[in-house]
């Protein structure tokens, strides 16, 4: 066989190894003697090279009028729209998802690139009238400088879009760090700038650890943002740590997404968006359906149709087009659902489907895990509370609407909702109680829209909306107001006007 290649970090118009000479190797986590590529194993200095070079183009970058800068996105998102059936194929390889995912990953990060890049006649800023005569009032965005983004694993292109488009069109240099799981589909994205001839030291990519490459960005004085995605324990200290330099910290974290199936729910439908949101993506989702929260009067004819059209779905190679289930991303991912399927049932929970690892051949060289329905899970269950990140999903009982609010809202989390109904009034009353960032009415808990805020409450984020909505605006720039006196006199606001 082939050596498998090498890829280099990005600094500066560069592509360089990391100083260490240490290497990383991506491995295919359906079959776990693929070696996908070996990545530089990068420390503190390369960060600091990086950092440094994105703090120089900024000050360049950032005069760049911004339909300039769009245009070299709306590049972006053509030359992506070419290449989607390659970059999905490797997605594949490297991270797990079927096929047919991640060329929804793929497509993510296009309708970013032609969104945003529409962005850049906007930008909008507002105008007020004076006070005062012959003043003129108004706001304007600026760029915040550079920005360090932290991403993960499971949607490795389309995370990274979220943050370096919108980044990018504000005005900002960026140094991107993307998950050691999954880097390729970033380096993919970050070889596209290149190509289109964003200038050098703009766009920065470092591999390596999140202690080493993560934590110098989020330490080092002349990173003014960090935008990540990911755990919200890890969340938290990159929290702590941006404070101490007075950094913007952007955190788009954990999920302990709920489903509320109502007696009048449209049962088939229910159970298709039920086996999408938990399964999808093998459960690796932060707005997967990890809890459903199924009305009494429907719940056993529920969990039946649940547990038959679970168990149909398909696990496999995720190349191949007809399946529905691939591998989870790494060992490591594997122990901690196999961990909490022995939680769930020493809690007393009932696994009525799955709780096994696949063994068969056909798995034995790599991390498969089949879907898995939990049924009995009180609120208090540790499985009912906690992130599991796999193909595992709890069914709990309610007895009417208020019952099944106050079950979804008991949770650190909230992230997305979602409630099945063909009643108007409940469907309102959901949208409105149910603390989350995102809720969908007759809809499973995935799917969110790129043009169209994304983020959470609570635990799950810290306030900031991603994607490649006008909120994102907001998290890669700073307002700045302007004052033009052209009276030709010294005039004191509020004491000449009062």
């Amino acid at each position: 066989m082939a050596e498998p290649k090498s890829y280099r970090n990005f600094i500066d118009g560069e592509w360089v190894e990391a100083s260490s000479r240490g290497a990383l190797e991506d491995r295919s986590p359906a079959d776990k003697g693929e070696v996908i590529g070996t990545f530089q194993d990068s420390g503190e200095a390369d960060a600091d090279a990086a950092i440094a070079a994105a703090a120089r183009a900024f000050r360049r970058w950032r005069l760049v009028p911004a339909p300039k800068r769009a245009e070299y996105l709306f590049r972006m998102g053509e030359i992506l729209l070419k290449r989607k059936e390659e970059y999905a194929r490797e997605m594949t390889r490297e991270m797990g998802k079927p096929i047919r995912e991640a060329r929804g990953d793929v497509q993510e990060a296009i309708d970013v690139c032609y969104h945003l890049a529409g962005e850049g006649r906007r930008l909008h800023g507002h105008t007020t009238p004076s006070e005062l005569p012959n003043k003129a009032c108004f706001s304007v965005r600026a760029p915040i400088g550079v920005c360090g983004l932290i991403t993960p694993w499971n949607f490795p292109m389309a995370i990274p879009s979220w943050k370096l488009i919108p980044a990018l069109v504000c005005g900002n240099a960026v140094v991107l760090k993307p998950a050691s799981d999954a880097p390729l589909s970033s380096y993919h994205l970050v070889k596209i700038c290149q190509e289109v001839g964003i200038p050098r030291g703009v766009v920065n990519y470092v591999t390596g650890s999140g202690a080493a490459v993560g934590g110098r960005l989020t330490a080092h004085p002349e990173v003014r943002l960090i935008s990540f995605t990911g755990s919200s324990e890890v969340g938290r200290l990159v929290n702590l740590a941006c404070a101490d330099t007075f950094k913007r910290a952007s955190l788009e974290m954990g999920g302990k997404n709920a489903m509320i199936v109502m007696d009048d729910a449209r049962l088939d439908l229910a159970v298709d968006g039920a086996v999408w949101g938990a399964f999808a993506t093998a459960g690796q989702r932060c707005t997967a359906t990890s809890r459903i929260i199924v009305h009494k009067k429907v719940l056993k004819d529920f969990v039946d149709r649940l547990v038959e059209r679970a168990g149909g779905l398909k696990i496999g190679d995720p190349l191949q087009e007809s399946v529905d289930l691939g591998p989870l991303v790494n060992e490591a991912q594997l122990k901690k659902v196999m961990d909490y399927v022995q939680i769930g049932r020493d809690e007393g929970a009932d696994p009525v489907l799955g709780g096994v690892r696949l063994t068969k051949a056909e798995y034995g060289r790599g991390f498969f895990f089949p879907p898995t329905i939990f049924t009995g899970v009180t609120p208090e269950m540790r499985i009912a509370r906690e992130e599991i990140f796999g193909p595992v999903v709890c069914v709990l009982a309610a007895d009417g609407l208020d019952d099944a609010l106050a079950i979804a809202n008991d949770t650190l989390y909230g992230l997305s909702s979602s409630i099945y109904t063909q009643d108007v009034n409940r469907a309102f009353t959901a949208a409105r109680d149910l603390e989350t960032g995102i809720t969908y009415v007759n809809a499973s808990t995935i799917g969110a829209e790129t043009h169209l805020p994304f983020g959470g409450v609570k635990r799950t984020g810290n306030g900031h909306r991603e994607g490649a909505a006008h909120t994102a605006l907001d998290i890669f720039t700073e307002w700045k107001t302007v004052y033009v006196d052209y009276s030709g006199k010294l005039q004191k606001a509020q004491i000449d006007n009062g």
